[in-house]
């Protein structure tokens, strides 16, 4: 299953996807898009199996995935703090992977009903649905 992980900042949710991800689902192989240097750096050196930075590799990315994870800004243009450019959101929208997008409530983007969850919690909650997926 080809997993495609998009992060910005400085790729602390990524890594920690990357890690959780790796250590319970055996199959995945992983592709991690930074919105920068720093994002990818941290997903890369969290064990994704690939990665790149920038908008046309996320547009790449999104073509071959099966599923696309990352917070739910990736699907929104101009968030993380502008990071996330209008082809990058309608790349990740438009793909025909499964998202799986957590509901961070941060730069501006907050999800109604939604508890703030902690990090484990929601990425234990990834995990068990991708191995629902596979």
């Amino acid at each position: 299953m080809n997993i495609l992980i998009i992060d910005g900042q400085g790729g602390q949710l990524g890594s920690q996807l990357v890690k959780g991800i790796m250590a319970n689902c055996k199959d995945a192989r992983i592709t991690a898009v930074g919105t920068n240097a720093v994002a990818t750096g941290a997903m890369l050196k969290a064990g994704a199996h690939q990665a790149a930075t920038g908008e046309n590799p996320v547009i790449v990315a999104c073509r071959k995935a099966d599923v696309i994870v990352g917070p739910i800004g990736i699907v929104i243009a101009d968030s993380l703090f502008g990071e996330v450019t209008p082809k990058m959101a309608v790349a990740v929208g438009q793909a025909d992977a499964v998202r799986i997008l957590l509901p961070v409530n941060k730069c501006d983007n907050l999800v109604a009903g939604v508890t703030d969850l902690s990090m484990t919690t929601l990425i234990e909650d990834v995990i068990k649905k991708i191995k629902e997926i596979a």
